[in-house]
């Protein structure tokens, strides 16, 4: 358990070993005046989490993985419930703690790429990732050509790193067309200014591969048959 000045997190880490595989399975529940947390991952992958703005749980798992389903249908009132009890025992702790100050650690510079090959015209995700921050969260803004962007943009829960700092990722879903330019803007309490990184869309490189492993093998080719005939030639003016 790690007491901040307006934050309480408590983090469940469990291994779980099967015959050759080892796997690490986190849950983190955390409440502040203002705001909550419940998440549960397995080996670094989000599987659920409390959406206290929409009250529901969400299972934020991309489409390429088998799905996992969070076995307790009742996993989102529970979660409300420690909530309760969270902030309660958040009251406690800042009594005795007399408020302790806050430390900041400002977040890594951003990283944003895409999550497939850009190909113009066809659906792609935008991911801006960051970490290294303390407290949790950051505040993640999109914008495209100048223009605030909020469709199609989503965020994660703040994962807790093995040294105490967080991590949080953001996506934006668009669709790439030549010349347009986007950035990712993260805000933290630690930042006095944002920090913002761009990325534009450029026209794909064209692969060359085959045509270049080709071309060689017409040139070996050529060669071989060059050397071939000259060693006829003087096989000829010898005999």
């Amino acid at each position: 358990m790690m007491m901040m000045m307006k934050m309480m997190v408590l983090v469940l880490w469990f291994s779980c070993v099967s015959a050759d595989v080892l796997h690490e399975d986190i849950a983190i529940h955390g409440c502040s005046d203002s705001d909550g947390e419940e998440m549960y991952s397995l080996d670094g992958e989000e599987i659920w989490y409390a959406d206290f703005i929409n009250k529901k749980g969400v299972e934020p798992q991309p489409n390429f993985i088998d799905h996992i389903s969070y076995p307790d249908p009742g996993a989102y009132q529970t979660a409300e419930a420690d909530q309760q009890i969270c902030r309660q025992n958040l009251e406690v702790e800042r009594k005795a703690y007399k408020d302790l100050p806050l430390t900041l650690d400002p977040p890594s510079s951003p990283m944003i790429y895409t999550r497939d090959n850009v190909e113009l015209g066809e659906k792609n995700t935008l991911i801006c990732h960051v970490t290294g921050f303390y407290p949790a969260p950051v505040k993640v803004y999109w914008t495209k050509n100048g223009k605030n962007v909020t469709e199609g943009t989503s965020i994660n829960v703040p994962y807790l790193n093995k040294d105490g700092s967080f991590t949080q990722t953001s996506r934006l879903e668009f669709i790439p067309q030549l010349g347009d330019m986007y950035s990712c803007s993260v805000k933290h309490l630690s930042l006095k200014d944002p920090l913002t990184r761009f990325w534009d869309v450029e026209k794909p490189e064209p692969s060359i591969g085959p045509a270049v492993f080709c071309g060689l093998g017409l040139t070996v080719g050529l060669l071989g048959v060059a050397a071939g005939t000259f060693f006829l030639i003087k096989g000829n003016e010898c005999s």
